[in-house]
């Protein structure tokens, strides 16, 4: 039996909302960001980045990286994102500079869907995340550039939906709240 760094628990906390188009940044009006606070129970982030790698992989979830979110407003619009934080703590602003914070913490899950302006306000020096994109989703960098914006829209307009939630599945959170319209909100 295999000795996991880390547990997942049940998605009891989670927060979804949607972030309008500002004039700079796309945002997504179609998709929400979704929060699972507390997703992981994490006992060793050494250890546990494998394991949450090979969980991520088992969801179709590909490309990981781990370290800081980046400190400036930018979006992709080739690929959704999750973000898994390890240790430490961020506090993220969503939706460009007239956005919303989010305070990440261990265990905690962000799943930023394409178009979503994102960047670390602050964090303590030793917060480090684990980042991973769905299966044939490359990401491209846009940083609110009026030149980028006509192509990030199509792409975005194209984007196929994860096939699977990072964390729980074929039959997470996430495969419900990108699946229902706007005007459906949970």
């Amino acid at each position: 039996m295999k000795n996991f760094q880390f547990g997942v628990l049940p998605p009891e906390h989670t927060s979804v909302f949607f972030l309008d188009d500002d004039g700079d940044f796309p945002n997504n009006e179609q998709l929400p960001v979704i929060v699972y606070e507390h997703a992981l129970q994490i006992s060793n982030e050494d250890l546990a980045e494998r394991d949450i790698e090979g969980l991520l992989a088992d969801n179709r979830w590909h490309h990981p990286w781990r370290g800081q979110v980046q400190d400036f407003h930018h979006y992709h619009s080739t690929a959704h994102e999750v973000l898994i934080a390890l240790k430490g703590r961020a506090t993220l602003m969503l939706g460009g500079p007239r956005g919303t914070t989010l305070q990440l913490n261990p265990g905690d899950v962000i799943l930023i869907p394409a178009g979503v302006a994102h960047k670390a306000e602050e964090s303590s020096a030793d917060f480090e995340c684990i980042g991973a994109y769905p299966e044939d989703q490359l990401f491209d960098m846009n940083y609110g550039k009026p030149e980028e914006r006509s192509k990030a829209n199509e792409n975005i307009q194209q984007l196929p939906l994860p096939e699977a939630d990072p964390v729980y599945g074929i039959d997470g959170p996430l495969v419900f709240h990108w699946k229902l319209d706007r005007n459906q909100k949970p």
